[in-house]
């Protein structure tokens, strides 16, 4: 596959991490390239998820809320970063090689790039393992715990299909029969420069009584 990468090795070491984190384990390693980027998005997605729990809470003060939301802006930025970073990566390394790998005229463009599939690999994952821990849990009842198995098998089947959608893309890439772009996410509420309500041009809006 192209970059040396196949949905079997990267949904491996998803799960390898959060089986790691669930055991206190230290988590493995992913190697170079492409890797390191795959690597930074699950991680992030993984900060992320207990963020996004965290952030459902109402028994805490609306300061901690906030607080979390801005963590929240700030690890989703990365993970999109980081899908940018593994798609440069593929595509660095389809050139590198001799001769370049180049789509050929009647190539098809995949709309949806390889680092976003791993991007959802790495969220699926997440459910897959967290649907998983529903299914054992002893203080829920049996109602609660089919439903949630029911749910798994859903994810499982999910993630298979996805994961044939990867390494269909990863190998007529590498073919030159199929080609994707790095798409840049262009977060505009992150940035104070693009933001309204950061660089004040909201309230220029709301004197003059147009909405921001």
């Amino acid at each position: 596959m192209a970059h040396g990468l196949d949905a079997r090795s990267i949904t491996l070491y998803h799960d390898a991490v959060l089986q790691a984190a669930s055991a206190a384990a230290d988590a493995p390693h992913a190697g170079g390239g492409a890797w390191t980027a795959i690597a930074a998005n699950h991680r992030f997605n993984c900060l992320l998820w207990r963020e996004e729990d965290k952030a459902r809470r109402q028994d805490v003060p609306a300061g901690e809320i906030a607080e979390g939301k801005h963590r929240i802006d700030a690890y989703n930025q990365q993970r999109n970063d980081a899908v940018e970073a593994i798609d440069e990566a593929i595509l660095t390394a389809l050139a590198a090689v001799t001769p370049p790998i180049t789509p050929a005229p009647d190539a098809r463009l995949s709309s949806e790039t390889a680092g976003a599939m791993i991007d959802r690999l790495s969220i699926l994952a997440l459910k897959i393992h967290h649907m998983r821990e529903q299914t054992l849990r002893l203080d829920a009842g049996a109602a609660h715990v089919d439903a949630c198995a029911a749910r798994l098998g859903r994810l499982v089947t999910q993630r298979s299909d996805l994961s044939g959608c990867l390494d269909r893309l990863l190998l007529e890439a590498r073919d030159g029969r199929a080609y994707f772009k790095v798409y840049r996410q262009f977060k505009m509420y992150n940035d104070p420069a693009l933001n309204p309500y950061l660089y004040g041009g909201a309230r220029a809006f709301q004197a003059q009584g147009r909405p921001a």
